[in-house]
């Protein structure tokens, strides 16, 4: 388990590491910046930089885990990438299912194998289901989020790079944040109102997760001095939570 330092999970694991970028949010990815420190280095884990890898020595993890705790699923990768078989995207589900103590949360900017994959998949109430919309344009990625079984519908606007117009029907959470890391690009403070507000208004929870490297005025300020309220509000709120047995 590597305990995380995510505002919205507790822990993560990583049966798959590695990715390719698919859409603008990519641009700037912490998971790649961090994995390709190490290509090359012998033996270490990310020797091959942020080449996809499946990690089956990893599978049984969360069935190792007693203490329960929310898991955020391939927090260096993307399970529903083209590269992973399909019965290993099944194997990772069937973990999920069977480690009941614990809560996890996937998510995926490939939701249209999400969909594909969906209805042969085990949907326990303890697994989450989360896609990313960064923009306007990738709102579609919500229609086959609509198309799961999962017991929690989740969307990740983050990095926020522009307005959004959100039809939040089904959906159960809403969590925005801004860029941070090298070259992070500034959230406008209307964009993350705006989701705020849609979410308000339908009683969904809503999580602000951070500015950025950029405060309000779009000043570079680094992560820690932007904060992470919005209007001078902590927002927190998270979907009523599956109860650990």
């Amino acid at each position: 388990m590597q305990r995380s330092q995510i505002e919205w999970t507790d822990a993560t694991w990583n049966p798959v590491t590695g990715c390719t970028q698919i859409s603008p949010g990519c641009g700037h990815c912490y998971a790649k910046t961090f994995a390709e420190r190490f290509r090359g280095v012998p033996g270490h884990p990310y020797e091959r930089g942020f080449d996809l890898q499946l990690r089956p020595e990893r599978l049984d993890q969360p069935l190792r885990w007693k203490k329960p705790r929310t898991i955020f699923v391939n927090s260096m990768s993307d399970l529903f990438h083209e590269e992973v078989p399909d019965d290993y995207v099944h194997e990772v589900f069937e973990v999920m299912a069977a480690a009941s103590q614990h809560r996890f949360q996937v998510l995926t900017k490939r939701a249209e194998r999400l969909a594909e994959l969906a209805p042969s998949l085990p949907w326990p109430e303890h697994v989450w289901m989360g896609v990313s919309v960064e923009s306007q344009h990738w709102t579609s990625r919500i229609e086959h989020l609509r198309e799961t079984s999962a017991a929690i519908k989740f969307l990740s606007c983050e990095p926020l790079l522009g307005p959004l117009e959100l039809d939040l029907e089904g959906i159960d959470w809403v969590i925005v944040g801004g860029e941070s890391g090298p070259g992070a690009r500034p959230m406008q403070p209307d964009w993350a109102r705006g989701v705020r507000d849609r979410c308000v208004e339908v009683a969904v929870p809503f999580f602000f997760k951070q500015w950025g490297a950029h405060d309000r005025e779009g000043r570079r300020v680094g992560k820690k001095r932007a904060g992470r309220t919005l209007d001078d509000k902590l927002w927190i709120e998270k979907p009523q939570m599956h109860t650990f047995v």
